[in-house]
């Protein structure tokens, strides 16, 4: 083979994830994939460090975005729309591409612990680049780790949505963070008969 492949990273992707749906993740092989994508080991390794990667590739480069959308945000902004800023500036990592694999994706963490924790880990993450972000700002340490909790669920539920429905992540990001804010103000407004109240 020759020593560049077109869409070299692609096939590898779709490869995995079907061998990974055939057979688990668990019993999937580097070589395995690599074969199954008409391509080399080394070719792989040139794109993963391992077969973990191919279902969490990219994440430092959303929370790298995550990071440089709350820095970006105006100054005026509070930790709210700090955040906000963020779960659009992050619309530039997902692409269309990323849409397509993703319900296949959820599918392979969902039936395997390790991955699981994972995935967990990885949210985590992204709730400490956002509050860390915050921190940098100026907002107090406690309003940070809310807003970026706040951020991360509707990261989360953004995305469930983007897979289902497609079109622009950033628009989908900003309708489901309204809703979360609207969520919480119900939940934190006294209402006779409640705890609250």
């Amino acid at each position: 083979m020759g020593r560049w492949e077109p869409d070299a990273q692609e096939r590898l992707v779709l490869a995995a994830l079907d061998l990974f749906s055939e057979q688990g993740y668990e019993n999937t092989a580097v070589a395995q994939i690599a074969e199954r994508a008409g391509l080399t080991k080394s070719t792989f390794f040139r794109h993963f460090r391992d077969k973990r990667e191919v279902l969490f590739g990219g994440q430092e480069v959303l929370a790298s975005m995550l990071e440089a959308g709350i820095a970006g945000a105006p100054e005026s902004a509070g930790a709210v729309e700090a955040v906000e800023a963020a779960l659009v500036a992050v619309s530039a990592g997902l692409t269309e591409e990323r849409r397509a694999h993703g319900p296949r994706r959820r599918e392979v963490i969902a039936g395997n612990v390790e991955l699981r924790e994972r995935e967990a880990l990885k949210m985590v993450g992204f709730a400490a680049t956002m509050a860390d972000s915050l921190r940098r700002r100026g907002v107090p340490e406690l309003e940070a780790g809310v807003a970026a909790e706040l951020g991360l669920l509707a990261f989360w539920r953004g995305y469930d949505r983007w897979l289902e429905t497609g079109g622009d992540f950033a628009e989908v990001a900003r309708r489901t963070f309204a809703e979360v804010r609207a969520a919480t103000t119900a939940v934190l407004v006294a209402r006779p008969g409640t705890l609250a109240g």
